[in-house]
């Protein structure tokens, strides 16, 4: 997988940075006046090195680690990163020896001269450490942004397969409920005014309250009673249908659509054809707030070999993206029932 930190850089306010360089420049000032008791040379000779010292964090942030080191150039970061810190050491050095003090290492326990090895070390080191500190704060800052950055594509892209895949379902209920109702109008029944006025409640319901994240579980309960409705109107006394509603059901919600492809599944797989499809669905809170779904229907076991739907695989998707580890679906078939049973912690 490419790594998309190297390719991305938070614009750091300039206030920030601002407040940055003031804060430690004072934090300078007051700890080495306090040391030398002098904190007019501390304020003087901390104005030129602090200065330097934040031009060259900046010339590495800003150029070297993205034009060079991010890029593999290896061997020419480092001669750019050695000649920075050699400009940076007879500039800072000359700029105090000139303006604030001819004895260039006052930290020194003996007199240096300037360019000296010692002092050439030192101020390496200095230089260095301004560069760790504004690089270090720098790449922590791109990170977190990245990180927030990439979890808000994933949320996007999540929210994007899930709007197909919802998506997916409208079509593929209007496709078979439309087959019901051509199949009423060619027996020419009375009841297909009555089907299309359930399917337009049904296209009301998917329009404007499918399109919410979650839905009152009350309203898609409605919404899949209109569907049975749909159902019995084509099949009449050869549908027998239980619903059970156990616990507190109010003022719960669940993203929409989640059982639909169950119900239909038992419709278009049951034994509806050739002998009294029953059906039993439940909906049920516990008092631990689990909800549970459970739909059982008979089935003809030749009939249930074909199996053209994307109904189920559809579901356990959604369900594995919207609900991750905290639900359970198990699928079974006994005795010429087909079962599922759908758990899901509130």
């Amino acid at each position: 997988m490419k790594n998309t930190f190297l390719n991305f850089s938070y614009k750091i306010p300039l206030k920030y940075h601002f407040a940055f360089w003031i804060s430690y420049f004072l934090l300078n000032v007051i700890r080495w006046g306090s040391y030398y008791e002098d904190y007019l040379y501390s304020f003087r000779s901390n104005l030129v090195t602090v200065t330097l010292g934040m031009l060259l964090a900046y010339f590495h942030v800003y150029f070297l680690l993205p034009r060079l080191l991010f890029k593999k150039k290896i061997v020419i970061y480092i001669l750019a990163f050695l000649a920075a810190l050699i400009i940076f050491y007879i500039v800072r050095t000359q700029l105090i020896f000139f303006f604030i003090n001819e004895n260039v290492w006052p930290e020194s326990q003996t007199p240096q001269r300037p360019y000296a090895f010692n002092h050439i070390l030192v101020v390496f080191l200095i230089g260095i450490y301004d560069i760790a500190i504004v690089t270090t704060i720098k790449l922590t800052v791109d990170w977190i942004f990245d990180r927030k950055r990439i979890e808000e594509l994933q949320a996007n892209q999540l929210k994007t397969e899930l709007q197909f895949l919802k998506a997916q379902i409208q079509p593929h209920f209007f496709f078979n409920t439309l087959n019901n109702l051509y199949a009423l109008t060619l027996e020419k029944s009375k009841n297909a005014p009555e089907v299309v006025l359930k399917l337009s409640e049904i296209m009301e319901y998917i329009l404007y309250d499918a399109k919410e994240p979650r839905i009152s579980l009350l309203k898609e309960i409605n919404y899949i009673q209109n569907y049975i409705e749909i159902e019995r109107l084509r099949y009449g006394d050869n549908v027998s249908v239980q619903m059970d509603m156990v616990g507190d059901l109010e003022g719960k919600s669940l993203p929409p659509l989640l059982f639909l492809p169950f119900i239909e599944n038992c419709f278009k797989h049951g034994s509806v054809d050739n002998e009294k499809l029953k059906l039993f669905i439940k909906f049920e809170v516990t008092k631990e707030n689990l909800f549970v779904f459970e739909v059982v229907n008979n089935y003809l076991a030749v009939k249930n070999k074909k199996n053209h739907g994307i109904g189920n695989k559809n579901v356990l998707r959604r369900l594995e993206l919207l609900f991750k580890d905290t639900f359970n679906l198990s699928i079974n078939t006994k005795n010429k029932n087909y079962s599922v049973k759908l758990s899901i912690q509130l």
